[in-house]
């Protein structure tokens, strides 16, 4: 089914304490690519999720619980290789779920997934703890020392956009601190998650350290989880609104939380840029994965003197990306999620166009003449014309969409920049040194990139500020999220 056409009458079970179950209700998996039902997916009941969580904390008081460091370790390079080992599965689940091309698959989230697991492998075993001598009072000496603990049981819960590597990127670091895990992946991209489970038996994890539930938010398996009360910590990426209804739930029972949330982020291109390399990576960072991804650049702010010449070149790329079926080695684009996404999408486009927008490329719907104008396909759209309070311009699209507005000067950039409730990523084009420096300092953003955009160093922080998100996740700092340390005070005498 890679190319998103049907592949039989399948049914996703869940995975709890180490078994497959179905049973209950199910729901349609539907290709975007197509509009047809690919598979089905059983939902994850209440019940089925309190065994899950029971599951998960029996876990810890077994083998897994008095495993060390290298232990896990060794288990999660394990896994890594039983990844690789199922890569072509991979490939097809990520790819029917989410309708994304083939060579992306190949090149970015399967390999992400791999390199998660090794990553935090590494991670566990070379990052020391504290430790301090103090002189006590009467002049002998005392030892401070911490202990890392793991949280305990831990619901992740992932969107549609990226489905494997953002699973891995949460899963791999909560294993590698010991704890057992709750995994509810999107309605939208069940495929993947339920083949990570299948490498997750196959390489040995003992049962009840990954568990997995499908169903929806409200009303299924993402309440009956994050309401539930033997869940300690609770991870999450997705819209904002969903994170502020996941932290009301948590707050009930004081649970840890760490959301990477939306994003209305802000591309600044200056005068003195390598334009080539600038609107290159504009396509890049406004259109790649059809514009759903959380750190895209749907505002792209451009100084004056360079600024009808890259808004031509721009929308002229936009027009080029080739469309074609995720197998074809061309396809430069992908379909939105679902129809109801497509809409919400084409609805901002006739908002932008309401508000005084000028459309630059694309604004509708492409059409094929074959099986692909079932599917959920907008055509990459580049506009201009609209002030900063319009609402196309402070609300997340989550599409392949930008707006490109003119700037005089550098403050003016970085005033713009910032003008937003969100503050997830900003990208910078320029090749003065000290401007870049003073871009990472002066905009409200927890990722800045200069002259480049998504390359990431997994040992280094990721998240956002204001509505983008709480906390921090990467190297050690999601060995802080998943682990609590406890001070040991020995009196040496």
């Amino acid at each position: 089914m890679i190319d998103g056409r049907r592949s039989g009458d399948l049914l996703l079970p869940n995975y709890v304490g180490g078994e497959f179950v179905t049973g209950g209700t199910s729901f349609a998996k539907v290709s975007p690519v197509t509009g047809e039902t690919l598979l089905h997916v059983a939902e994850a009941d209440a019940a089925t999720v309190d065994a899950a969580v029971t599951a998960a904390r029996a876990a810890l008081r077994g083998p897994w619980g008095a495993m060390g460091e290298g232990e896990r370790a060794a288990v999660l390079r394990r896994v890594a290789d039983e990844l690789e080992r199922r890569f072509d599965d991979l490939v097809a689940a990520e790819v029917a779920d989410t309708g994304k091309s083939v060579a992306q698959a190949r090149t970015l989230d399967i390999p992400r997934g791999a390199a998660n697991f090794r990553t935090f492998a590494d991670i566990i075993t070379a990052t020391p703890t504290e430790s301090f001598t103090t002189v006590t009072a009467t002049g002998g000496r005392a030892l401070n020392y911490a202990v890392r603990k793991p949280v305990g049981v831990v619901a992740i819960i992932v969107p549609w956009n990226l489905p494997l590597l953002l699973l891995t990127w949460k899963v791999a670091p909560a294993l590698a601190c010991g704890n057992a895990v709750v995994v509810k992946p999107s309605e939208e991209t069940p495929s993947s998650a339920t083949v990570l489970a299948e490498v997750m038996a196959a390489a040995g994890v003992p049962d009840g350290v990954f568990n997995l539930v499908h169903g929806f938010g409200p009303g299924s398996a993402g309440e009956a989880l994050t309401r539930h009360p033997g869940v300690d910590a609770i991870t999450f990426t997705g819209e904002s609104a969903t994170g502020s209804a996941i932290m009301r739930a948590a707050a009930d029972g004081v649970k840890a939380v760490s959301f990477e949330l939306g994003g209305k982020n802000a591309g600044l291109v200056f005068a003195d840029a390598d334009l080539d390399a600038a609107v290159e990576g504009s396509v890049r960072s406004s259109f790649t994965n059809g514009g759903q991804v959380c750190l895209c650049t749907e505002r792209i702010y451009v100084q004056r003197p360079v600024y009808e010449e890259f808004a031509a070149r721009l929308a002229k790329r936009a027009e080029e990306l080739a469309f074609g079926w995720p197998s074809e080695p061309a396809t430069m684009t992908m379909p939105l999620i679902s129809a109801k996404h497509r809409e919400k999408v084409l609805g901002h486009y006739e908002l932008a166009r309401a508000e005084g927008a000028t459309v630059l490329a694309g604004g509708g719907v492409p059409v094929f003449g074959d099986d692909r104008d079932g599917g959920s396909y907008v055509q990459p759209t580049v506009l201009t014309g609209l002030g900063r309070h319009a609402r196309t311009m402070r609300e997340e699209i989550f599409g392949p969409v930008c707006h490109i507005a003119p700037f005089d000067d550098e403050d003016e950039a970085f005033a713009l920049a910032n003008d937003s409730e969100y503050g997830l990523a900003a990208t910078v084009w320029t090749r003065d040194v000290g401007r870049a420096h003073r871009a990472g300092t002066r905009l409200e953003a927890g990722l800045v990139w200069v002259n480049t955009w998504f390359l990431r160093d997994l040992r280094t922080p990721f998240g956002g500020v204001k509505a983008s998100g709480v906390g921090r996740e990467g190297g050690t700092h999601s060995l802080h999220f998943y682990s609590e340390l406890t001070n040991v005070c020995v009196d040496l005498g």
